[in-house]
């Protein structure tokens, strides 16, 4: 009797087996996912990548600080290739009570994450443009991206 329930079970695992490994895999199979590390030196472990026009990113995003999250917190903001990173940066540092985001101007971003602190990691996916470019990524917290915190997505 024990074999016949144990040759039962075993013949349910395995026909159901592929059913599983599709519902685990579900549709993050076309998603390429990317980590990206902000630093106290105010810079992204990675200030380059590059992706083809419509592929589907994930971005992994940690900030890596032994500081105070008051002192020092970092975000990624993906900007849209006609944007003024100059003009968008100057804003969103003033924006304290709206996370460092330029309140009025979130048109000229294609995706951020949180503001996040020490140890912390916030997550985003996103669609990449279809136009071929340059699309540069900075850090809004007060004073970052003017001492060099950006990087540039390469779409091609």
């Amino acid at each position: 009797m024990i074999n016949r329930i144990t040759l039962l079970l075993s013949t349910i695992l395995f026909l159901s087996a592929p059913a599983l490994l599709f519902a685990e895999s579900g549709t993050g199979d076309d998603v390429r996912t990317l980590e990206i590390e902000g630093h106290d030196n105010l810079r992204y472990d990675v200030e380059e990548f590059t992706a083809e026009p419509g592929e589907q990113l994930q971005i992994v995003f940690k900030t890596i600080s032994n500081m105070p999250p008051q002192a020092m917190k970092h975000n990624i903001v993906l900007l849209k290739a006609d944007a003024d990173v100059d003009a968008f940066a100057n804003a969103s540092m003033m924006a304290r009570d709206n996370d460092y985001i330029a309140p009025g101007m979130e048109d000229q971003m294609i995706v951020n994450t949180e503001m996040i602190g020490g140890g912390e990691t916030s997550t985003v996916e996103f669609t990449v443009p279809e136009t071929p470019g340059e699309y540069v990524y900075i850090c809004t917290f007060p004073g970052h991206y003017g001492a060099g915190m950006k990087g540039v997505l390469i779409v091609k």
